[in-house]
């Protein structure tokens, strides 16, 4: 359903405008890059930092995390301080209050393989801010690294999924887009759906979806 309604998108857009886009911002979703591959031939593929920010927190800290408590059995009262961490670790360290980032230090200054983990983290939304491809390269370089030296499975495993995915990081260097826009509309349209509990009419449910985003009038 969704890589139809994309190529119903590029053939709205047409040849010629198809032709003319320089970059796309997306998730890191092969169906949708290989989609504006056929139809943008000259667009570049630009990964949203917040998408693989998440999936670095669902895929290294909590399993990082989780296997950190798992090996603290033997004393329940760590083992539950990292169980309850998850938050700490995921939000943005400066949305947090004082005593909150005191908790989070002392979290990461007794455990040697979440202080890395997270701090890998940290550095690798420094790959979006890059003022130029050659200096976002060589933090790559130095991130992969760095991830690879860590001996922390988790993060071994995501760094090397991640090198696949490089161009179109490397891209946000040139490219400052990201997907914002499209997840606001894209969770306003599911409210429009659950309000509705569901459309049987695909027809009447696209005229609710254009009649909450009216666009600019002429």
């Amino acid at each position: 359903m969704i890589r139809h309604v994309e190529a119903l998108v590029f053939v709205w857009l047409g040849k010629k405008v198809c032709r003319q886009i320089e970059a796309v911002a997306m998730d890191m979703n092969t169906a949708m890059d290989l989609e504006v591959q056929q139809h943008c031939p000259n667009a570049r593929v630009v990964y949203d930092l917040f998408h693989v920010v998440a999936k670095f927190g669902r895929e290294v800290i909590d399993r990082v995390r989780v296997d950190q408590a798992t090996r603290l059995r033997e004393s329940p009262a760590d083992r539950k301080v990292i169980k309850r961490s998850r938050w700490l670790l995921l939000r943005n360290r400066a949305k947090l209050s004082g005593e909150q980032s005191i908790k989070l230090d002392e979290l990461l200054a007794a455990n040697a393989p979440l202080t890395t983990t997270y701090l890998l983290k940290a550095t690798l939304k420094e790959l979006w801010y890059a003022p130029s491809e050659d200096i976002a390269r060589a933090r790559w370089e130095d991130w992969y690294h760095m991830a690879m030296e860590s001996g922390i499975k988790p993060l071994i495993l995501f760094a090397k999924r991640l090198r696949d995915y490089l161009l179109g990081i490397l891209a946000s260097a040139v490219y400052r887009l990201n997907t914002s826009v499209l997840e606001g509309v894209n969770n306003r349209i599911k409210v429009i759906k659950r309000m509705a509990y569901g459309y049987r009419d695909s027809d009447y449910f696209f005229l609710k979806i254009k009649g909450a985003f009216p666009g600019k009038a002429r």
